[in-house]
């Protein structure tokens, strides 16, 4: 687990302005193979290992591209969100960005290694903006379980 917490104060043209900014990492090394883990992964219509997102409005099959839109809704609101896909890289990353509310920038990244006995997953998530101490404290207990949650949902396949 690696977390990077900062904040900064500026001055400037007689205002006063808060940034703050997030990034944790969770790992987990499991025996699942990649395949079956990026399977699970990239099947944006069945989030329902994750213990954020209940569902959302893809159907499918459909294949998660750069550039592609959908929306979520969160376990913890009825409001879905919108979520953007940064970047695919077959069978390695799935970067893909939040885009709730104003105030408040979120990105997350699922990494995936090969192992010689299984896979190496890393969940990452980037909070930038006033809001990320507040938002972080609502969702700091799901996020803690989403690798572990993405392996269990992987292994169902074996």
């Amino acid at each position: 687990m690696i977390l990077s917490f900062s904040f900064k104060l500026l001055a400037g043209g007689g205002k006063l302005l808060c940034q703050f900014s997030l990034y944790k990492t969770y790992r987990v090394v499991s025996n699942v193979p990649v395949d079956m883990v990026w399977r699970k992964l990239i099947n944006l219509a069945d989030m329902s290992w994750h213990p954020l997102f209940s569902q959302t409005d893809l159907p499918k099959g459909l294949i998660p591209k750069p550039g592609l839109i959908f929306q979520a809704v969160t376990r913890l609101t009825p409001i879905p969100i919108r979520i953007f896909v940064e970047n695919v890289k077959p069978r390695e990353l799935l970067s893909i960005r939040l885009l709730a509310i104003p105030g408040i920038e979120q990105r997350i990244t699922y990494q995936i290694e090969s192992t010689l006995c299984g896979s190496y997953i890393s969940y990452s998530i980037t909070l930038r903006g006033w809001l990320s101490p507040f938002i972080w404290w609502l969702i700091k207990p799901y996020s803690i379980r989403v690798a572990d949650e993405l392996v269990n949902a992987a292994a169902e396949f074996i």
